[in-house]
């Protein structure tokens, strides 16, 4: 896929490059095709992590490489339309749907509870980028039908596990803290583990499915 339209690459340090995108589908995009480079291109051979957001994607290259010399363009025109396809890994997270705003996404949507929870569960969430605490992460894949706007007012205190929608995205909260996202309901699940290998259990790319229980 090709059109006129390029990213900004700027320098980030002596070991990344920062690459400004239009908007998240183009981030998510790009993010693929670096993922897919680095398992058989040569030249992505140097990086050691990448960090996509809502409109960036940061590389970070080892020590004595030079991020300059990434073919950020090359991969940017040999993206596809299919982005956060690549990842294989699947995470299942099972949900009790009694949250707070469950009642209120029924009125916002003109669902009943019951549909609100089949939506929820019935679609497929790939893992966008990080969010604001660790282990937060920000799901893509959200039915049209739920997207409701954040709460007025935050709440002072969101309970950790907890379940929530607003906007495009889907989300469970990691760890207790204000948060003014819609409540669907919570799951009992680590997200931020230090001790494990890979801290965060939900990774750019990972695909997620909810399961009401």
């Amino acid at each position: 896929m090709t059109d006129a339209r390029a990213p900004r690459v700027l320098p980030y340090g002596d070991d990344a490059v920062l690459v400004e995108l239009a908007d998240l589908a183009e981030v998510r995009a790009l993010d693929d095709a670096v993922r897919a480079a680095r398992a058989t291109d040569p030249e992505a051979e140097a990086i050691v992590d990448q960090v996509p957001a809502a409109r960036t994607l940061l590389l970070r290259v080892r020590d004595g490489a030079d991020p300059g010399s990434l073919p950020v363009e090359r991969w940017w025109a040999g993206r596809t339309e299919a982005a956060g396809e690549t990842g294989t890994t699947e995470v299942v997270l099972d949900v009790v749907y009694d949250g707070a705003d469950l009642d209120g996404v029924a009125r916002l949507t003109g669902l009943t509870v019951d549909e609100v929870v089949a939506r929820h569960t019935g679609a497929r969430y790939t893992v966008a980028f990080g969010g604001f605490m660790p282990g937060f992460a920000y799901l893509v894949g959200l039915d049209p039908l739920l997207r409701v706007p954040r709460l007025d007012s935050p709440r002072e205190r969101v309970p950790a596990g907890s379940v929530a929608i607003a906007d495009e995205f889907s989300a469970v909260y990691p760890a207790a803290t204000p948060g003014g996202w819609r409540l669907l309901g919570r799951c009992d699940v680590e997200l931020f583990d230090v001790d494990r290998e890979t801290p965060a259990l939900l990774q750019p790319g990972t695909r997620v499915r909810f399961a009401a229980s």
